[in-house]
């Protein structure tokens, strides 16, 4: 089981519980969400990067150097 943490930030008093049903619920549901968006931004990333080397070779196969293709 996952672990809570609770403060109080009056008395200073830490307290250490179990999560809920619920709560490990919407842990789980939070984590991967996060985990998915974190792939799609990562796919994202990929295919911009894949993009790019496919128009710079383009651009090198029409003769252009690699600082006239790093100026564009």
């Amino acid at each position: 089981m996952t672990k809570i943490v609770e403060m109080n930030c009056e008395t200073g008093v830490e307290t250490v519980r179990d999560m809920t049903d619920e709560e490990e619920t919407a842990h789980a549901t939070m984590l991967t969400a996060h985990n998915e968006q974190v792939a799609a931004e990562q796919a994202e990333a990929d295919a911009k990067a894949a993009a790019k080397a496919s128009g710079d070779a383009k651009l090198k196969e029409l003769g252009l150097t690699d600082e006239e293709i790093a100026a564009r």
